[in-house]
């Protein structure tokens, strides 16, 4: 079920700044795509993505040994009969302590696909839920003179005065731009070519150049 957003009462902008980011100033408006931007969040779908993406970063060594891969128990304990007690064959059967595990895990590939139309709808339903929430921005481009961390730090202050996270996508991403935002905390820069809709959910702002949102809305419209 896809949910639905009446634009009546959120009033929703499709006419969006674009800005400076070192300056902060406006330099002209975007047009949003209609095909792209139509305030519908599929949160099913986000959480199905979600959910494979998450699957594919676990590690999948957890592993524990059989009572054929421990050590010990090569002779029979005691006779089969005659005893009183029940028959056992080996001292590392997993009912004894030292034993091997009976049903433990194994070393296992957790990582499963979807069809590419499912994630390009999921990047489309993400980058909504950030236009709905008045949480998606956009910027002219982001040219650095030098790897400074400090000039970065101080134009994202200016560009958003108060975030608790950000991830900004460009169209490429030089060394200098690299450099500069990597010792920000809760700061990601991802090319327009590399990111997916767990990258968007995962931050609290959007803000995207203006010429990586045309290579997006081309990529999702195939």
């Amino acid at each position: 079920m896809t949910a639905k957003v009446k634009k009546d009462k959120i009033k929703l902008e499709k006419t969006l700044p674009v800005r400076d980011f070192l300056s902060g100033k406006e330099l002209r408006s975007i047009d949003l795509d209609e095909k792209i931007f139509d305030a519908k969040v599929n949160k099913p779908l986000l959480h199905q993505v979600v959910v494979m993406y998450q699957a594919a970063k676990r590690a999948g060594t957890a592993s524990t040994k059989t009572r054929g891969e421990v050590s010990g128990g090569g002779k029979k304990p005691w006779k089969q009969k005659g005893t009183g007690r029940a028959r056992v064959g080996s001292s590392r059967n997993p009912l004894w302590k030292g034993g091997g595990a009976a049903f433990g895990p194994h070393p296992k590939d957790y990582s499963y696909s979807i069809p590419k139309k499912i994630k390009r709808l999921a990047v489309k339903s993400a980058l909504n839920a950030k236009w709905v929430g008045s949480e998606l921005f956009f910027i002219d481009e982001i040219k650095l003179g030098e790897p400074k961390t400090n000039i970065f730090a101080k134009a994202l202050s200016k560009f958003l005065k108060s975030y608790k996270s950000v991830m900004f996508i460009v169209d490429g991403i030089d060394d200098n731009l690299k450099r500069a935002y990597r010792n920000i905390p809760k700061v990601n820069v991802r090319d327009c070519e590399n990111f997916n809709a767990m990258d968007i959910l995962l931050h609290k702002d959007l803000v995207i150049s203006e010429s990586a949102l045309k290579k997006i809305c081309k990529r999702i419209s195939k």
